[in-house]
């Protein structure tokens, strides 16, 4: 969720340059062959940290009050993805995400995908998934929300795959 969170509102090239600070300022090193490798922080490190903290890392600090209060709520066993999981589609787990603070429909739908690989999840606001929709389908505006949800009944199971297959193509 804390990863969703990172790349919320910012473009693709400044999300991997946030996550790979916040990453290794946060989690933890394994060296395998030469190579460093990055374990993803502990929420409760995460929520020990300041504000000031994360914002000298380039986020802004409604990004970085977000990052510690999920933290804090995941290392509490507040929120779990077991708890999500329980629900019978994408769309009612989306309902309950979107009540905690700094998550929205677009993060609620990124966690979904990355996380809990729901295949019916489907971030229909996204910008690079309407570029990529008007590209595919040679529109001559991006396309509107009836045909966005025309397209997530078609896909079905397959939307969180298609919004993947769209993002790799456009990025």
């Amino acid at each position: 969720m804390t990863w969703g969170i990172l790349g919320q509102q910012i473009n693709l090239a400044y999300a991997y340059t946030l996550k790979k600070r916040f990453t290794e300022t946060f989690g933890q090193a394994v060296s395998f062959k030469s190579e460093d490798y990055w374990i993803y922080p502990d929420p409760k490190k995460v929520a020990q940290t300041t504000i000031e903290k994360l914002v000298s890392l380039g986020m802004t600090v409604r990004k970085a009050e977000y990052l510690i209060d999920i933290s804090q709520k995941i290392a509490d066993g507040n929120i779990s993805k077991s708890y999500y999981q329980t629900f019978a589609s994408a769309e009612k787990a989306e309902k309950a995400m979107v009540k905690l603070r700094g998550i929205g429909p677009w993060t609620a739908n990124y966690v979904l995908m990355r996380c809990l690989r729901m295949g019916d999840a489907f971030p229909m606001a996204d910008i690079g998934l309407l570029n990529g929709i008007k590209t595919i389908k040679q529109l001559p505006e991006k396309p509107s929300p009836d045909t966005l949800l025309q397209l997530k009944q078609e896909w079905g199971n397959w939307a969180s795959y298609a919004t993947f297959y769209i993002w790799r193509l456009i990025y």
